[in-house]
């Protein structure tokens, strides 16, 4: 599992041009199963995104596409976490 961290760069305010495009690729992380919650970082300072069942390098590429990192909008970073305990309803998570 991983938290994927995408901080708002000193190009903040680029984010409202490329918010359309940032938006269908959290689309399609969501519907091809890889992101399991998406939401902001508060106050104002970004994005996350929790990553489940996607080798890291192919993670990685995949963050590289967001438009958001291509055009500097954000700064990423990938933190791998090995769950040790969950609640029941996410035990799919464990190894």
């Amino acid at each position: 599992m991983y938290l994927v961290f995408l901080r708002f760069s000193s190009n903040k305010a680029m984010a409202s041009e490329f918010m359309t495009s940032h938006k269908e690729w959290i689309a399609r992380g969501i519907d091809e199963g890889v992101f399991l919650v998406v939401g902001s970082l508060q106050p104002a300072l970004g994005g996350a995104v929790i990553a489940h069942g996607i080798p890291r390098a192919q993670l990685e590429a995949r963050v590289a596409e967001d438009p958001f990192v291509v055009n500097d909008v954000v700064k990423p970073q990938v933190f791998e976490l090995s769950p040790a305990k969950t609640d029941p309803r996410l035990a799919f998570l464990l190894p």
